[in-house]
């Protein structure tokens, strides 16, 4: 049972590190895409709702983008409130992140519509959903001696989150970085250079479907 709790945790390569030697040592990664999530409506929600019934929605929402995720073999990262945070690439690289990111991204986005729906149709408070998608380097490990928990670093976290916050409800927005590396794989929506807080502008673009 603890040896599910920890790889509940943590990577299955960092969790071995840790119990082999006591540590575990950060790792440069060239590249990894970065997914950021946030929900729009999150305060007006949590308003019209008891705090038994927030906590349930999120986690219905969240859990939902667990099981997404780990069918695209990416690794979640961490939530913070509403924010949802996961990484393609790491901590075995791979060729397919940014592939692999972008439909789990889609997929998201598509839970969370068929959901807003549903409440509708009861009458419910509803989230929706702003994502955001970048391409870097980063810096991943575990900081700190109690409750571990598995984080990375870099200026592409950060230009994952401009992403998230510059998109718009309901799209899956990515970085012209991320762009040059899915465009043969995806449809997507040139929006020209849009600025970014603390970023400058920053050719972004809305993937909108799989070429099939």
């Amino acid at each position: 049972r603890s040896e599910e709790l920890l790889l509940n945790i943590l990577p299955s390569e960092t969790a071995e590190e840790l119990k082999a030697t006591g540590a575990a040592k950060a790792k440069s990664f060239d590249q990894v895409s970065v997914l950021f999530t946030d929900f729009k409506n999150f305060t007006r929600a949590s308003e019209l709702l008891s705090a038994e019934e927030l906590v349930q929605e999120i986690n219905l929402c969240y859990s939902a983008f667990d099981r997404i995720i780990t069918k695209y073999g990416i690794e979640k990262i961490k939530t913070i409130g509403d924010a949802y945070m996961c990484a393609g690439g790491l901590p075995v690289p791979n060729s397919t992140h940014p592939i692999d990111v972008v439909k789990a991204g889609l997929e998201m986005v598509e839970f969370i519509e068929q959901n807003k729906q549903d409440r509708i149709s009861k009458n419910q408070p509803y989230f929706e959903l702003r994502l955001g998608i970048h391409t870097g380097p980063v810096v991943a490990g575990i900081v700190g001696i109690k409750k571990f928990a598995y984080d990375i670093w870099g200026d592409t976290v950060n230009t994952a989150s401009r992403m998230e916050s510059s998109g718009e409800t309901g799209r899956v927005n990515v970085s012209g970085m991320t762009y040059e590396l899915i465009k043969d794989h995806f449809v997507c929506e040139y929006r020209g250079k849009v600025k970014a807080k603390n970023k400058g502008e920053i050719d972004m673009y809305f993937v909108n479907e799989i070429i099939a």
